[in-house]
């Protein structure tokens, strides 16, 4: 395709491109994005092996910016060590310092792995437990009751016969036309796979009609697969729709916790309340039911019970306009009021450095090299009269602080009052779009909700950023060095979208050129 747009073009080897190429452009989008990391308010962070057994951590953050909840992946670093507490601890921290966010984190989304608890109190940042791991255990709990292990065995060995079977399957999807049925392939539960139960379950009722045809069909010579599924009862198909009506909850909360688009953590207590309602044991339910609600209920009654991940959590729920009118303490709308305040007199007491215009280290050169250290100015000699007068100096900014901190208090209160009495916006608006709007209307408040709504619910950014480095570390690219699999993560989860855009302007440019050829 090359020569086909210029004969004559050389393109850069393979040494050049992997040596040079891109190193120089990592490293300038490296320095592009430490100059965007002003308002980070989240890391998320996890391992995975690859096919050549080297250990990666990957650290994402996530912030708001122009009302747009942004995501950047910092490092895919690879870790040499034993994958213990201690190790996660450094290896995060060192990615922090790195790109100069190291106190600007203030919650990090992890799985439940213990290793990162030490993480997180030795790096003095809250850790919340990824949501959608949360409520995969949850499901998995319904593995452990011997009556649910037995009902769905039935299912499974007819489901296994048919997809062995090739006679089986040319045979289902001619009933599934007969039948009118979506040709849709059975689904097999792997216990490590999530909600894989319920789908292979909800396939099964979706193509029951045309499993009975198909075992009725003479070209299948398996008489004793026939008699199993005779052995499915009426009881058996009961207790299916009635796994799915009851499964179909926890199913949808994991899709809403690990969507792409503002899976923020104020979803957390919200959806964990209606499925706790949900999963209550009512008058009327079978002993099939009443045991998948009991362990369903008790997994779920214990997760995110320490006192600060629950105040946090109370807190994004206020802060999430969707859902910010229900079950909010009036503690809450206390603690976020005197949050807002300690920012914004913290953001007010920042002095202000002065100009230099005779120094000698400019943009320019902060840009050049940006390692530089700018020593702070020399403070200037205070004057016979100002040394004399000291203590009532100090003592006026006492009391004009003090009058400051009451005036944002009062301010707070008010924006407070106007919040609250707002409704709640749709489903389908954006809770950052909307508290980026309202920053002229409430802008403390607009300013302490960037620490709630760009903290994610759940550590599937992390596991997408994995996914990615897969596929950069195949099986045919196993002996890539670690640091080339970095620069190469870091690029295409920064420019997927310029990737595609310039691979469809070559095709354009190459059917433009043919063209003209085709003509001259």
């Amino acid at each position: 395709m090359t020569k086909a747009l210029n004969p004559r073009y050389t393109p850069p080897s393979r040494t050049v491109l992997s040596n040079t190429l891109i190193p120089a452009w990592y490293e300038v989008e490296k320095q592009n994005v430490i100059t965007e990391l002003a308002n980070v308010s989240k890391v998320a962070s996890d391992g995975w092996t690859s096919l050549a057994q080297d250990h990666y951590i990957t650290v994402t953050t996530h912030y708001s910016s122009q009302g747009k909840l942004q995501q950047k992946v910092l490092r895919t670093k690879a870790v040499y060590r034993a994958k213990t507490r201690k190790t996660v601890a450094v290896e995060i921290e060192e990615v922090l310092e790195e790109f100069g966010i190291t106190h600007k984190v203030v919650v990090k989304t992890v799985d439940n792995a213990s290793n990162m608890d030490v993480a997180a109190k030795k790096l003095d940042i809250l850790k919340l437990g990824c949501f959608a791991h949360t409520l995969n255990l949850a499901a998995q709990k319904v593995y452990s009751i011997a009556t649910v292990t037995r009902w769905a065995a039935k299912l499974r060995v007819v489901i296994v016969w048919m997809k062995r079977s090739s006679m089986a399957k040319i045979v289902l999807k001619e009933k599934q036309l007969l039948l009118k049925l979506p040709q849709h392939t059975m689904i097999l539960n792997v216990k490590t796979r999530w909600n894989s139960l319920f789908l292979m379950v909800e396939r099964f009722l979706e193509q029951y009609p045309a499993l009975q045809a198909a075992v009725l069909d003479p070209r299948i010579r398996k008489p004793m697969e026939r008699d199993r599924l005779d052995r499915i009862t009426d009881e058996d198909f009961t207790k299916a729709e009635e796994f799915i009506k009851f499964m179909k909850v926890l199913y949808t909360s994991t899709l809403c916790v690990s969507s792409e688009k503002t899976p923020t953590c104020g979803q957390i207590l919200p959806i964990l309340m209606k499925l706790k309602t949900h999963f209550t044991f009512q008058e009327g339910d079978s002993s099939f039911v009443s045991n998948i609600k009991r362990k369903v209920l008790t997994d779920l009654s214990g997760r995110y019970q320490e006192e600060k991940i629950q105040q946090f959590l109370e807190e994004a729920t206020a802060m999430y306009p969707r859902i910010k009118a229900k079950s909010v303490r009036h503690t809450t709308w206390e603690r976020l009021q005197e949050a807002a305040v300690a920012t914004n007199a913290t953001e007010a007491d920042v002095p202000i450095p002065e100009s230099h215009e005779d120094s000698d280290t400019t943009e320019e050169a902060m840009y050049e090299n940006p390692r530089v250290e700018v020593s702070p100015p020399p403070q200037p000699k205070k004057s016979a009269l100002e040394e004399l007068f000291a203590e009532e100096e100090q003592e006026r900014r006492t009391i004009h602080m003090n009058n400051s901190n009451s005036r944002i208090q009062q301010r707070v209160c008010e924006e407070i009052q106007l919040y609250r009495s707002l409704p709640m916006i749709s489903i389908a608006e954006d809770p950052v779009l909307w508290w980026w709007t309202k920053r002229d209307t409430m802008p403390l408040l607009a300013e302490l909700s960037h620490g709630y709504l760009t903290v994610q619910a759940s550590s599937n950014p992390s596991e997408r950023v994995f996914s990615t480095a897969g596929d950069t570390i195949s099986q045919e690219r196993s002996r890539i060095m670690p640091d080339k699999a970095d620069m190469l993560i870091f690029l295409q989860k920064k420019y997927l979208l310029i990737y595609k855009l310039i691979f469809y302007f070559l095709l354009c440019d190459t059917a433009y050129y043919l063209f003209n050829s085709y003509t001259l």
